[in-house]
């Protein structure tokens, strides 16, 4: 959901001060962490370079974080929530999903990866604007904190302990979209805001 706050139709200065706050999160994000950004109206994150993201319905999304304690950054955005992965991981989404054996089964899952994008929350600790706008519910870490925080594909199989994982991060998507699914087909009613779709990338 595109972050747009009208301007106040009796100010004109107001429009532009809501351009300058937008423009302040763009270079906060290249700044503090080292993230290509586009635009400013909303503020747009570059996926494929520092991370990819794989977005799921929001309420998938919260059935998820209920699972998996360590997921790396995650943002909700209107009736989708974004998780943040490491960079490369759109790329090896196909070949998890079977490797896991849920290759070929309908999920409402959409992984973007190089050439895509998403629409920047504001910064944490910053007012998000009107309701509905993008919101950070796992803020990213400073780039000079240790570690990136972003689930990596680091061989077929968990590394266990708590430190996030893709292999764990997939396959608890796909099976809370596979149960959004079930639930969709059993009450007839759709989860989420989304109908169900075909795994797609960006």
């Amino acid at each position: 959901m595109a972050i747009t706050i009208p301007s106040p139709p009796s100010s004109v200065s107001g429009g532009r001060e809501i351009h300058g706050d937008r423009a302040r999160w763009a270079r906060w994000y290249e700044r503090e962490l080292g993230w290509a950004t586009a635009g400013t109206e909303p503020v747009r994150l570059l996926t494929g370079l520092r991370f990819d993201v794989l977005q799921v319905p929001a309420a998938v999304g919260h059935a998820v974080l209920r699972r998996v304690d360590r997921t790396g950054p995650v943002a909700l955005s209107g009736a989708r929530m974004n998780l943040l992965v490491a960079a490369g991981s759109a790329e090896e989404l196909p070949g998890l999903l079977d490797w896991l054996e849920w290759g070929g089964i309908t999920l409402s899952l959409t992984a973007f990866g190089a050439g895509g994008r998403i629409t920047a929350p504001a910064p944490p600790g910053r007012a998000a604007g009107r309701p509905g706008a993008a919101v950070w519910l796992r803020p990213p870490g400073l780039r000079h904190e240790e570690g990136s925080g972003l689930p990596a594909l680091t061989g077929l199989g968990s590394r266990g302990g708590s430190a996030p994982d893709l292999v764990r991060l997939v396959d608890s998507v796909a099976t809370e979209c596979h149960r959004a699914r079930l639930m969709r087909a059993r009450t007839g009613r759709s989860t989420g805001g989304s109908t169900a779709q075909p795994l797609a990338f960006s």
